[in-house]
């Protein structure tokens, strides 16, 4: 893939990168990668935190840069092309910004694809990151600017590496609210409904994990096959019983995407009780 000319670069070469910068562009997923993204660690940038400085490229040449935020408060909304929650957030996040958009600066940050496979592999090189950038924001229609983190996810691993976080800054730099799952679209409503009407977010940190996953599960099937059937397969071994809800959320086709999942687990849910209910007569 290429990127236009216009494009900054500023790639870290492979043997200057840190341990930690080295361990962040992973090519095959971890199960220690899957369980840190369920919860924030202690020592995240919360509420009340500034945010962590960056200087980051935009995938249409220009810059985004932590003390030039401009006079609106900030939505950061991290995302890749092989993230299931992103794509289940991209709808919602474009009807916010519809929504908002003139009041508060929306902003996609482009990180390291969360389920690489051979047809959309991890970046290894700054141009390619830029030209995924350039994919991820014509998949998702997105009508706002796409920022890119440096190679080593500087800013992205600041912050608590989550595949699809959104933080809500004021013009100062300030975190007002941290979500941890972008496809939340109502928690992120009403943080920015407050905002814009002067007034304090209702929450200031949102997480939720198990609603907002389950909502994912339907577009699961659709991020891995384009991302290639590597990405399948390390969905398959390394996170089997989310992998084998996908597949049954698959069945579900009729029903809107985001439900497909909610149906999956309330199959499952009741095979797993009428077979205890059998098992359970037999040994009576």
């Amino acid at each position: 893939m290429t990127t236009s000319p216009d494009h900054a670069s500023t790639e870290t070469p492979a043997d200057e990168a840190s341990e930690e910068g080295k361990a962040y562009q992973f090519d095959r997923l971890s199960v220690p990668l899957i369980l840190a993204d369920m919860r924030f660690r202690r020592d995240d940038p919360k509420a009340g935190d500034q945010v962590p400085q960056f200087d980051l490229d935009t995938n249409s040449g220009d810059r985004f840069q932590s003390d030039q935020l401009g006079g609106r408060p900030v939505l950061l909304v991290f995302g890749s092309l092989t993230c299931p929650i992103t794509e289940a957030a991209g709808p919602g996040i474009n009807e916010l910004h519809a929504r908002y958009g003139d009041r508060v600066r929306f902003v996609a940050v482009n990180v390291r694809e969360a389920h690489p496979g051979e047809n959309i592999e991890q970046p290894h090189k700054m141009e390619d990151k830029l030209a995924h950038a350039d994919n991820f924001q014509k998949h998702h229609g997105f009508g706002f600017e796409v920022a890119v983190d440096d190679m080593e996810g500087s800013l992205h691993r600041a912050l608590g590496p989550k595949p699809n976080s959104a933080y809500l800054v004021d013009p100062s730099g300030e975190i007002l609210v941290r979500i941890q799952w972008a496809n939340d679209t109502k928690a992120i409503d009403e943080a920015l409904g407050a905002v814009v009407a002067g007034q304090a977010p209702p929450r200031s940190s949102i997480g939720r994990t198990m609603p907002n996953v389950v909502r994912s599960m339907g577009h699961i099937d659709g991020v891995l096959d384009r991302a290639g059937s590597q990405a399948k397969r390390d969905m398959w071994t390394r996170a089997t019983p989310m992998a084998a809800m996908a597949r049954l959320a698959s069945l579900f086709g009729r029903l809107p995407v985001d439900k497909r999942g909610a149906a999956a687990v309330a199959t499952m849910m009741t095979t797993m009780i009428a077979t205890a209910v059998i098992v359970a007569l037999i040994l009576a």
